[in-house]
């Protein structure tokens, strides 16, 4: 770049490792390569166009050359005041750009989020929530376009599984909501610094679609590893699953740290039937899980389960637990430190409900599906109690339409052996008015043949 080199670029270039300064510089010649370029040094929105056309759509590429342009390079080492190109993108905005993208700060990320949201020919101080909305959903539909075309799914089936397009619109509609605009409406540069920095998915999907709509490959970056949870052994050939894509980069962040272990299926009323008995086959002794529920109204909700469920009539888990919803709104409510409601399991039972429930109490479950299965209920007056979340079903008292249940974590240490213990082991209570009321204890024959089989 020579003596006329901005102070802007020198210092943008050296947050790269030496090792990596090539690579950066390169991009503009290859970009320019890429078809035949006219005379002049610029890079056209066509280059970049022919480059980026299979993982992005235009109109999200269009964004991107709006951005380049627009950047202001400042003052140059010389002291002359280096200007925007009249047409196209210079070297040195390219290089600002990808600095700022792949290595940037929530300040520096902030006014190319809003060159990009703005429409082609407007330049302003401000942009609207849709606006940002719009630009967004451009965003997210490249990111699930860079996924499917480079291979990136980590074992998921996108023509197994739910409209990605929805969940698109879902997804920015989510992350849209956490703007705080400004006084007069419009969201500056400050509201959206602010934004970018308390959500991280913002930058990541941007380096994600920079890293690998230009291709460029930097030491010790992984773009897309952690997007996407791993899916095992799911049965695809049978399997229509309620997730989609952008769901699943929705509710993969919200998992606690350490649950990166592959998810497995382990129950589905599509594979398994509506069987209450054969949904607590499946989702005990296996873990933490996510139930996904759809209702015959539409609405698809469901909750975390942190720990193994266990067959008792006590509440249980602890305070990562959390309810959800996917449609029509996407939504995480998290424990609220009132009670300690977070998961209950019960079945065949006169005494106590039957059935699986999540926060709020008996009766005015958050989420609650009963023992007859098919049926269940999300009271929230207004909110409920455990998760503040509001009614996540279409009617509070819901009509099951499909449900699964993924297993999302690695078996706790000891866990296998406690799933083989009967409800009597864990309720001492229970088991007493049991035998006050002269009920054979059918369970207790069988346990010391299992413990002799374990030695």
């Amino acid at each position: 770049m020579g003596n006329t080199e901005s102070v802007l670029v020198q210092k943008r270039l050296s947050r790269f490792r030496p090792e990596d300064r090539p690579v950066v510089e390169a991009v503009f010649d290859r970009l320019r390569g890429a078809v035949a370029a006219p005379a002049g040094n610029t890079l056209t929105f066509d280059m970049l166009q022919s480059s980026m056309c299979k993982v992005a759509p235009k109109s999200m590429v269009k964004r991107l050359y709006q951005c380049m342009s627009s950047i202001n390079l400042g003052q140059t080492a010389s002291g002359k005041v280096s200007t925007s190109a009249a047409s196209g993108v210079s070297r040195e905005q390219l290089v600002v750009f990808l600095a700022d993208t792949l290595q940037g700060t929530a300040e520096e990320r902030a006014p190319l989020v809003m060159a990009m949201s703005q429409g082609a020919t407007e330049c302003s101080t401000s942009v609207t929530c849709q606006q940002v909305m719009q630009f967004l959903q451009d965003l997210i539909s490249a990111v699930v376009q860079i996924l499917v075309n480079k291979g990136c799914l980590q074992g998921w089936k996108p023509e197994n599984m739910g409209d990605a397009s929805l969940g698109v619109q879902l997804l920015a509609e989510n992350m849209c909501s956490e703007l705080k605009p400004a006084d007069q409406g419009g969201c500056d540069v400050a509201c959206l610094e602010d934004w970018i920095f308390r959500v991280p998915q913002v930058s990541s999907y941007l380096l994600m679609l920079v890293a690998e709509g230009l291709n460029v490959s930097l030491s010790a970056q992984s773009t897309h590893n952690n997007l996407l949870p791993p899916c095992k052994d799911a049965p695809w050939k049978e399997l229509k699953c309620l997730l989609d894509i952008p769901t699943l980069m929705f509710l993969a962040p919200q998992l606690p740290d350490g649950h990166r272990a592959p998810w497995r299926l382990v129950f589905s009323t599509l594979l398994h039937g509506e069987s209450f008995t054969r949904m607590v086959a499946g989702l005990t002794q296996c873990g933490p899980t996510l139930l996904l529920i759809k209702d015959t109204r539409g609405h698809v909700f469901g909750g975390f389960a942190s720990l193994s469920w266990e067959v008792r009539p006590q509440f249980q888990g602890d305070s990562r637990c959390f309810l959800f919803s996917v449609f029509p709104t996407m939504r995480v409510h998290t424990w609220t430190g009132y009670n300690q409601h977070f998961m209950y399991l019960n079945q065949n039972q006169q005494t106590m409900p039957n059935g699986l429930g999540m926060g709020g109490q008996h009766n005015y479950f958050g989420l609650w599906l009963d023992s007859d299965f098919g049926r269940g209920h999300s009271r929230a007056r207004p909110k409920c109690t455990t998760f503040g979340s509001p009614q996540l079903s279409g009617d509070e008292d819901f009509v099951l339409d499909s449900m699964e249940v993924w297993a999302v974590g690695q078996q706790e240490k000891g866990e296998e052996g406690e799933g083989k213990r009967s409800v009597l082991d864990m309720d001492p209570e229970v088991q007493a008015m049991m035998e006050m009321a002269g009920k054979t204890l059918h369970s207790q024959g069988l346990r010391e043949a299992e413990d002799d089989q374990e030695q």
